[in-house]
């Protein structure tokens, strides 16, 4: 028998989250990304070397974002992600980069289209805000 606490909402009022798969959905999509940002040059650099602290805060902080669990905030705070981002070279590249991994995370979790367009929008907006150098 499933708790209320386990229950997934079902209706017009069902989170992005559950709609896509829950945890094992963001745990795809996560997992897939940082599997290219571990053979990335310019990306894995910027990462500690254990790539489990990141995989947890990126997918902690996508579940809280789209309805799932709300873990990352008790544990970490409001996201700041341009404050946690500043220390690292941002650039147009390193842009590039992110997006094409997220690319194959979200291609990997075969979503609808109007779900993979609302994803992927997110990410793309969200990649283009953090930029912050121009170098190359």
């Amino acid at each position: 028998m499933t708790s209320e606490l386990n229950a997934i909402p079902t209706g017009p009022d069902r989170s992005f989250w559950a709609r896509v798969g829950g945890r094992e959905a963001f745990e795809t999509l996560v997992r897939t990304f940082y599997a290219g940002v571990a053979e990335d040059e310019v990306l894995r650099p910027m990462y500690e070397e254990d790539l489990e602290p990141a995989i947890w805060r990126l997918r902690a902080f996508l579940e809280q974002y789209w309805g799932g669990p709300t873990e990352y905030g008790e544990r970490r705070g409001h996201p700041r992600l341009r404050l946690r981002h500043q220390a690292y070279k941002v650039n147009p590249d390193a842009r590039d980069r992110w997006l094409r991994h997220m690319r194959a995370g979200v291609d990997a979790l075969q979503l609808s289209p109007m779900d993979e367009a609302e994803l992927w929008d997110y990410f793309e907006r969200a990649a283009h805000s953090l930029i912050n150098n121009y170098d190359d």
